[in-house]
């Protein structure tokens, strides 16, 4: 029997095990090129929002989504339109995306900002993020119900329908009633 040979491949396959795995963040937009693809041709107005306790708890019970919503990340339109940016955890690391929604609360987009796993990516297809668009608080927007699943991407589509979900919510009950500014 060959020692060295067998305790070589155990060494070659206890490296292979402890190797890292590299996972490269892409950042598709940044939050200026989304507010441009949501809002075209439309100045937005910062308006960070505090949440309060009783807000994230009703956003968390609506979505599942147990990540805090922090509230600073929030622009409006002089018309009443509202652009938010969220983060959800996809497997194991955090999705950026922001939604826009229109004066009514429906949503005109979603755009992935930034995607950090190496695998369920999909979820940045226009294909796939279309499916919100039209959608408000009044629909479930419920992965398997009104949003397709994609195979190889299910935990990123639930937290990411989940995160849309929890921004619907917050314009319902904190965002709805914010007048426009006069012109």
């Amino acid at each position: 029997m060959n020692y060295r040979t067998s305790s070589s491949l155990a060494l070659a396959g206890l490296t292979a095990m402890t190797a890292p795995i590299l996972v490269q963040a892409k950042i598709y937009v940044g939050i200026e090129q989304a507010q441009q693809i949501l809002f075209p041709n439309k100045a937005l107005t910062k308006s960070p929002l505090i949440i309060t306790n009783d807000l994230q708890e009703k956003m968390r019970s609506a979505s599942s989504i147990r990540h805090p919503f922090g509230g600073e990340r929030i622009w409006k339109t002089a018309d009443g339109g509202w652009f938010i940016v969220d983060e959800v955890v996809g497997k194991h690391e955090m999705i950026t995306y922001a939604v826009g929604l229109n004066n009514k609360g429906v949503i005109q987009g979603i755009e992935i900002l930034e995607y950090v796993e190496s695998y369920g990516y999909e979820v940045a297809e226009a294909q796939w993020r279309k499916q919100f668009v039209g959608k408000s608080f009044a629909d479930s927007i419920k992965l398997n119900q009104d949003i397709q699943n994609i195979g190889g991407a299910t935990l990123s589509c639930k937290h990411l329908t989940d995160g849309v979900k929890r921004i619907s919510v917050l314009y319902e009950l904190a965002l709805k009633h914010e007048q426009p500014k006069a012109k």
